[in-house]
């Protein structure tokens, strides 16, 4: 059997809540800073929900034209953006490199969502305009971003999207390094955007109890793993990885972040929402990701956890990390990223991933914050990352993704001398 090849992150990009660059994105995580406020995009007055983590300050016309502007919906926008922050980071000069082995696989749960709601609501309205847009359905597309990707790079490799709930831009990674393991490309551009802060987006998850109720106290609604949490936080962003086959990044000399050392993946055929209670998908996916990395349970050190903070979703996750690490456990620093950024949806498994890179080079844990009082049915000895980052040698950090339908995906980074 033809060996396969070795991948290698060697560019990052990424818009968040919590800061519209990589350099912000990761200040503000380890300083825990919460990206949440009152939703500014719409009235609130008749949703359950009235805040959500927005962008903040960001002004589209600083990177698009009008003309560009009517093309892209939002979650382009983001996509688009996050990615040219990737391919400069990643210092590629695509002039010198074979274009056709070069892809884009990207990813988003619900795409151009807001396209959408606006193009009905003002047709059926009687609004501005009496007919839909040639716009319409090319800016409701969720591969729509991928081909932008491409088309502005000349990029002819392999090109297409992912969709698995909140899952989807981890998938969308797993894609891109099995498409270079196999030696189908060379370089991916690889990750995932969302724009879901609409009124039919806060309505709908409102409508599935999904989200938090803590308009009071909107600051510390996002708490993964604490007993008085109520539900999500929605967020919006996106997040690009730079893939690349190791023996083309060295003859480039670019600089390699971390390695995708093995990668995990499951469905829980149990219910269309909800996690299976024990975890069984969860398990089978990071014992898969380990069990490929070829590395040993207790060499874990970090734990990106998927940690929405609903109740079902956090204990199933955390029952599956018990099982799968037994009292190895007590040693890994466990997080959660979603309690500062919201939930991103198809776009958290990316901007997640980058947050379970940069300890591997920073030799710092962003924390859990607003972890206040411990759900009752956790391990008290587990070490969640409570409210403070904390310097500690990273060589080898998980990052879990899991989505609407049962969907779980594992992903194993490690530096690249491990």
């Amino acid at each position: 059997m033809k060996k396969l090849k070795k991948v290698v992150i060697t560019g990052i990009g990424s818009i968040t809540p919590i800061g519209n660059n990589v350099e912000e994105y990761w200040i503000s995580l380890i300083s825990g800073k919460n990206g949440c406020a009152p939703i500014t995009y719409f009235n609130t007055k008749k949703y359950k929900t009235k805040f959500a983590c927005e962008l903040k300050n960001y002004d589209p016309s600083l990177f698009f034209s009008k003309k560009e502007k009517r093309k892209l919906d939002p979650c382009a926008q983001y996509g688009i953006i996050a990615s040219e922050e990737a391919i400069k980071n990643s210092g590629i000069n695509f002039f010198k490199e074979k274009r056709e082995r070069i892809g884009v696989v990207w990813a988003s749960g619900i795409g151009g969502l807001l396209n959408l709601e606006e193009s009905i609501s003002d047709y059926v309205n009687g609004g501005k305009c009496p007919r839909f847009s040639p716009f319409f359905i090319p800016k409701m597309l969720i591969d729509i971003t991928a081909g932008f990707i491409s088309m502005n790079y000349g990029i002819h490799g392999p090109n297409y999207a992912t969709v698995s709930a909140c899952a989807s831009s981890s998938n969308a990674i797993v894609d891109a390094y099995h498409l270079i393991c196999l030696g189908k490309a060379d370089v991916m551009i690889t990750g995932g955007s969302e724009a879901a802060i609409t009124q039919s987006g806060v309505g709908g998850f409102n409508a599935l109890h999904a989200l938090s109720t803590r308009n009071e106290d909107y600051k510390t609604a996002s708490r993964p793993f604490d007993e008085n949490r109520d539900g999500f936080v929605l967020g919006e962003g996106s997040g690009c990885l730079i893939l690349e086959e190791y023996e083309h990044a060295k003859e480039r000399d670019a600089y390699i972040y971390a390695e995708i050392g093995g990668i995990g993946m499951s469905g829980d055929a149990y219910h269309i929402t909800s996690p299976h209670p024990e975890g069984k998908g969860i398990i089978l996916a990071m014992d898969n990701a380990i069990k490929e990395s070829g590395i040993k349970y207790e060499d874990v050190d970090h734990i990106n956890t998927h940690g929405t903070s609903t109740k079902k979703g956090d204990l199933a996750e955390i029952k599956a990390i018990q099982k799968v690490f037994n009292k190895s456990i007590y040693d890994i620093n466990i997080n959660s990223t979603k309690s500062m950024t919201g939930h991103l949806l198809g776009a958290a498994g990316a901007i997640e991933s980058i947050a379970s890179i940069l300890p591997l080079t920073k030799g710092i844990i962003p924390p859990t914050i607003n972890l206040f009082q411990l759900d009752k049915n956790v391990d008290p000895k587990i070490n969640f990352t409570p409210n403070k980052a904390i310097k500690k040698e990273v060589k080898v950090s998980l990052c879990n993704a899991f989505g609407f339908g049962g969907h779980n995906v594992s992903i194993l980074f490690k530096k690249i001398n491990v």
